[in-house]
């Protein structure tokens, strides 16, 4: 299922940048890549144009004619990065992942990795449910004490 919510998130963002963020809930990297692909519409699209134009039809025409291959160009970078940064980190694959791999910060989830709040009995991420910290260490300790 992880894979499948990776590439729809990837689907999503080639058509808009931050949406497949959104989807997978790292809202940081939705607003940024929204938000770059908004301000790039803003300065390099032709907004008085899109602004008068009477219909949909009219206003695509004017973004055809008006935007040179440079534009274009940059639009399909910020949409495919967005897209490829959508996917690798809806795998599991986010910056920083080591952190407790190496024995720092606090606790993982044993389904998505990411760190958890110990005062939670599931994962804020994921809604796994988890067991207790403290049952599983005394039935661990139960059965050394038994052998």
């Amino acid at each position: 299922m992880t894979w499948l919510r990776a590439l729809v998130a990837g689907g999503i963002s080639l058509f808009l940048p931050g949406a497949g963020h959104a989807l997978i809930r790292d809202w940081i990297r939705a607003l940024v890549f929204g938000g770059l692909f908004i301000g790039a519409a803003v300065v390099f699209l032709p907004t008085g144009e899109i602004a008068a134009a009477d219909s949909v039809s009219d206003s695509m025409t004017a973004v055809a004619n008006e935007t040179d291959t440079i534009t274009q160009f940059l639009f399909s970078f910020i949409a495919l990065f967005a897209a490829i940064d959508a996917t690798f980190r809806g795998l599991g694959f986010p910056p920083g992942s080591n952190a407790n791999a190496d024995g720092e910060g606090g606790p993982s989830c044993p389904e998505c990795g990411k760190e958890l709040d110990e005062d939670l009995t599931f994962c804020h991420w994921c809604t796994t449910r988890l067991e207790p910290v403290g049952d599983a260490e005394a039935e661990a300790e139960a059965d050394v004490n038994a052998k």
